[in-house]
């Protein structure tokens, strides 16, 4: 079975399942998937590889040494288990996958291989070929070296206006708290405006004294993808979350971002502030290695990512003993702090359909994750007043009248 590891575009958020489940941040739909690129007739190697020939007419394709790119063969299922194999090997060679980054590397290397180019492929290219791809890899080089300085010069640019957000972020927190709030008119110069300042802004059921009653949960439903998770149980909770927050990881031992959902007291459990932890095995080659959230301590009776069944039993004597009892996992947004697991050893490796819904399950993980820090908390108060969802449906339509024009 393929064992599932997650590739992340850092720049918009986007999530990968290699090898081949692509999914989308953005109200959970997928992009397109890639063709393989044609491969160039001129490409075809020989036998003699000091040769200043671009091309040897006796050169055989079909030969299993001949190199040809991975990506010309038609048989899917050829590839699938060519996969499948090399992922068995390496997880069998190591003693598991989770948390070995030298492993996770390897693998990543060895599928990005599968995409492209079969080993020994260049050294069997022409020697014209060979010097003009040589001279090719210098130029690389060169944008490697520029696109270093712009990774660079963006992280501290990304730094600079974390310091400059943040000050926002605390005023917006103040005031959907209730810490603060906005100053009163003092003149008769608004008698003339309609106002309502005898009525109740006290939210009905949920917390006293916020400022602005329910604002990150009317936030978060307003997207598509987070009003799936959302069910009806959980809205009762998400009534005492007061503020959101990421942060960076950026040491030398972690990569990834933290986030931190901040809750008022409330009669469900006892934590403040619960947290969702991505750990990244590179922030420049973004893959995730593993997520992990908080160890939430529910109250009795409270926990609603379970169901309580019970059971009649009969006692001795015919005499009604006491009912037995027992939890059954139902699906809520408060699953998220305890997300799937990737298998540690080979022998817990599932089958093919359970690890295509373990794929599923680590790409929904990460999405919503993705579209909490990057969509949620820089535009909050616009996800509440709804003005972010016109924006976005926006943004469909024009993607999808490109997608028409493509099609024309």
């Amino acid at each position: 079975p393929e064992l599932a590891f997650v590739r992340m575009d850092s720049m918009d958020g986007l999530g990968t399942a290699l090898p081949n489940l692509p999914a989308s941040a953005r109200g959970g739909k997928s992009r397109k998937a890639k063709k393989s690129p044609p491969v160039s007739a001129a490409l075809v190697p020989d036998n003699n590889n000091d040769s200043d020939s671009d091309t040897d007419p006796s050169f055989d394709p079909s030969s299993a040494d001949a190199g040809v790119p991975i990506s010309t063969l038609t048989d899917e299922e050829a590839k699938k288990t060519a996969i499948k194999a090399m992922m068995g090997s390496l997880v069998g060679g190591a003693g598991g996958a989770a948390g070995n980054s030298e492993l996770i590397n390897a693998l990543q290397e060895k599928l990005d291989g599968m995409v492209g180019l079969r080993s020994g492929f260049l050294e069997s290219l022409p020697g014209k070929i060979k010097r003009r791809i040589e001279k090719l890899q210098e130029v690389q080089e060169k944008h490697d070296e520029l696109e270093e300085k712009f990774r660079e010069e963006r992280r501290a640019l990304e730094e600079k206006y974390a310091k400059l957000y943040a000050p926002l972020y605390q005023t917006r927190a103040d005031f959907v708290a209730g810490r603060t709030d906005v100053e009163q008119p003092t003149s008769t110069e608004d008698d003339d405006e309609e106002e309502d300042d005898d009525g109740d802004d006290e939210a009905g059921g949920g917390p006293q004294g916020v400022g602005i009653p329910d604002f990150w949960l009317v936030a978060m439903k307003n997207h598509e993808l987070l009003e799936e998770v959302i069910k009806e149980k959980d809205e009762e909770v998400l009534r005492y979350l007061v503020d959101v927050t990421s942060e960076t990881l950026n040491g030398e031992d972690e990569n990834g971002f933290r986030l931190l959902f901040h809750f008022l007291p409330n009669p469900f459990f006892d934590q403040a502030v619960l947290t969702k932890t991505y750990h990244m095995m590179d922030d420049d080659d973004p893959i995730l290695e593993k997520s992990e959230g908080t160890d939430i301590l529910w109250k009795p009776g409270k926990n609603v990512t379970v169901k309580i069944l019970k059971k009649k039993s009969k006692g001795k004597g015919g005499r009604a003993a006491k009912p037995m009892t027992k939890t059954e996992p139902v699906e809520s947004f408060f699953n998220f702090f305890d997300p799937p697991k990737v298998p540690e050893d080979e022998d817990d490796i599932p089958d093919d359909e359970e690890m295509e819904e373990l794929q599923e399950a680590l790409e929904q993980d990460y999405e919503i994750g993705a579209v909490i820090k990057e969509k949620i908390i820089p535009r909050a108060v616009r996800w509440f007043t709804g003005e972010e969802l016109e924006d976005e449906d926006d943004e469909d339509d024009d993607d999808e009248d490109d997608d028409e024009d493509d099609d024309d």
